[in-house]
């Protein structure tokens, strides 16, 4: 339930940002999304201040941090720029690749051994991604642009992953946290002060439920995956599609395309099969 509950949360985000990305420009949207997230997070800072001081929350490794938070930044300008252009369904496929990027991220630069089970699962994975871009490349529906934009924000997005990963060796998690929100607020400032336009205060209380809902959806993970495996939790990442497709409905009047169930089914597979494979691989005796 925990994993349904942040796939929900995730996808009603994407929902009210496209919303936002429509009323306002993406950029805008981008800095405001990630100020938000940060304000979101100010009690817990508040909190962990007021017990070890400003120390608490910061990291050993400052350089790591900002150059995360800029492989962060173009993640989420790609994403933001796409969004307002794509039905939630495709978006919401085409970003299921990001943890077969992560997976040729961590093969090629952090040393990790791939199995030949791995890459196959991969390549079947990216020809998910094919059925979900086909029909906007080839002219059905338009789009095709857009797509490959929201397409190059998942290697980004996987890149952040990694570095992370490697952060978190000399830093908690909610250090980095907080330290994606700042950075990600910092460098995207410029951009939206370029283009702002005053929001009014609906947009101002969307934006607050926007950084909410991000919390509630990273909090319902981390509980899901203390209860089972990253194997299970793949499973049920399909209903993401469900979700989105619900939602772009009701909010944009999209029907989602079989080509985007199609294929986001084609990429969830791969990706379970990975997952599930690691968790055999890393057991005793296996």
């Amino acid at each position: 339930m925990w994993a349904i509950a942040s796939g929900l949360a995730l996808q009603t985000m994407n929902a009210v940002m496209r919303l936002m990305a429509l009323e306002l420009h993406s950029l805008q949207a981008q800095f405001l999304r990630a100020l938000f997230g940060l304000v979101v997070m100010l009690p817990i800072i508040a909190l962990g201040m007021r017990r070890t001081g400003w120390r608490s929350f910061w990291p050993n490794n400052m350089a790591g941090q900002w150059i995360r938070g800029v492989a962060h930044t173009v993640a989420t300008l790609l994403f933001f720029l796409a969004l307002p252009h794509l039905p939630l369904a495709d978006s919401t496929a085409i970003n299921f690749t990001i943890p077969l990027f992560i997976l040729m991220g961590a093969a090629l630069f952090l040393g990790e051994k791939v199995t030949p089970a791995r890459w196959l699962a991969t390549l079947v994975g990216f020809g998910g991604v094919l059925v979900v871009l086909l029909p906007h490349l080839g002219g059905i529906g338009g789009g095709g642009y857009w797509s490959l934009v929201m397409l190059a924000a998942a290697p980004a997005f996987a890149a952040s992953f990694l570095l992370a990963k490697v952060l978190t060796r000399r830093d908690r998690s909610s250090v980095l946290v907080v330290w994606q929100a700042l950075t990600v607020s910092i460098l995207s400032l410029p951009m939206a002060l370029a283009v702002w336009e005053p929001p009014t205060l609906r947009q101002w209380s969307i934006f607050l439920l926007a950084g909410l809902l991000g919390s509630l959806a990273h909090y319902c993970i981390n509980r899901a995956m203390e209860k089972v495996d990253i194997s299970a939790l793949q499973s049920v990442r399909f209903l993401d599609l469900i979700w989105s497709s619900v939602l772009g409905l009701l909010l944009f009047g999209n029907m989602p395309a079989p080509t985007a169930l199609v294929g986001g089914a084609v990429i969830v597979v791969a990706v379970a099969a990975v997952a599930r494979h690691e968790a055999r691989a890393s057991r005793p005796g296996s």
